[in-house]
């Protein structure tokens, strides 16, 4: 049987004119002036997103232009540009893949110090980055973190990896034939893995002699993969050249990684006399600062999963505007 329970007389005397009013509010709650309601935001996920550098006839970027400066085509059909930024402070999630492969096991020690100054200098407040090194095979010494701390200690990791090569198989040393650079896997595995389901701007920033040997998949894959991901790749071509027997084997490797930077709207860089490791990772923080951001609806508005081509220039044609070649018409996400 429940028993009933008597609320004091002060308690009463609080409480109903309380109840009172809960009731009237209601019963007519109170409305927010119709002028305060503001438009519905709509979001068009059809939108494509271009990120692109401009430089000018002498190298020197240039950050001063409008949206009327740029003519946009799509598979050779024009394209009106609906959204226009100049961007320098867009979150970044980078990628830093570094070579320790046998013919740079002179330079690891240059590239952990360098990459240590540039992961402080280019990482900001809700920026995150990841390090992946390969030779032999391809290992993710620091998974995707903004802690300056942890991607330094990532760096101390980073060893001579030489052995027989293979994505998954471990280095296997031997005495006089170390081989083995599987840097086309490597950069599948950043994109792929690392950088398809991030947002905003991402990079993948590669310190290598640009020597494949033993990769499973091809350079084409790797580029798709980049693509892709929306991801721009930033190729540092670092020879030994006392490695080599004194000689420059740097044309192919630099081939390789000046055509993965431009189909993905990136820049090849080379490491010589007049331009140190150090000198390198600056310019790349300042093309990475220094972007314009393009978005556009295509006119072909199918996800048939097909490449479409992008042809994005400067009305004055002494500019370069370095942006990715296309991207696939994905179902789900560009």
């Amino acid at each position: 049987m429940r028993k009933s329970v008597r609320l004091p007389a002060i308690l009463t005397a609080i409480a109903l004119p309380l109840l009172a009013a809960y009731a009237v509010a209601q019963q007519n709650p109170p409305q927010k002036p119709e002028e305060d309601l503001g438009d519905a935001i709509k979001v068009d996920v059809d939108v494509v997103n271009l990120y692109c550098s401009v430089r000018s006839k002498q190298g020197g970027l240039v950050n001063t232009l409008n949206k009327e400066d740029f003519d946009l085509s799509e598979d050779a059909k024009h394209q009106t540009i609906k959204y226009f930024s100049r961007e320098t402070d867009i979150p970044l999630t980078l990628g830093l893949l570094v070579d320790v492969s046998g013919s740079q096991q002179n330079l690891i020690e240059v590239e952990r110090r360098a990459a240590s100054s540039f992961f402080d200098s280019v990482l900001k407040k809700k920026d995150v980055a990841f390090l992946i090194s390969f030779g032999a095979d391809s290992e993710l010494l620091q998974d995707l973190t903004g802690s300056p701390r942890l991607l330094q200690d990532g760096l101390k990791r980073l060893k001579l990896n030489a052995g027989f090569s293979g994505l998954n198989s471990g280095p296997v040393p031997t005495m006089n034939h170390q081989r083995g650079t599987v840097l086309y896997d490597a950069v599948y595995v950043a994109a792929n893995d690392m950088l398809a389901h991030e947002v905003g701007r991402k990079a993948i920033v590669i310190i290598t002699d640009g020597d494949d040997q033993g990769s499973k998949l091809r350079e084409r894959d790797a580029i798709e993969a980049a693509q892709k991901a929306d991801a721009i790749i930033y190729g540092i071509l670092y020879v030994d050249r006392q490695f080599y027997g004194g000689f420059n084997m740097s044309s192919g490797g630099a081939g390789v990684l000046k055509h993965m930077a431009e189909e993905t709207g990136g820049h090849m860089f080379e490491v010589d006399r007049k331009n140190s490791l150090e000198r390198i990772f600056e310019q790349i923080q300042q093309e990475m600062r220094t972007q314009y951001l393009i978005g556009y609806t295509p006119t072909n508005s199918q996800k048939d999963g097909s490449f479409r081509k992008i042809d994005l220039k400067a009305n004055n044609k002494d500019l370069k505007v370095q942006v990715r070649k296309g991207y696939y018409a994905l179902p789900n996400a560009r």
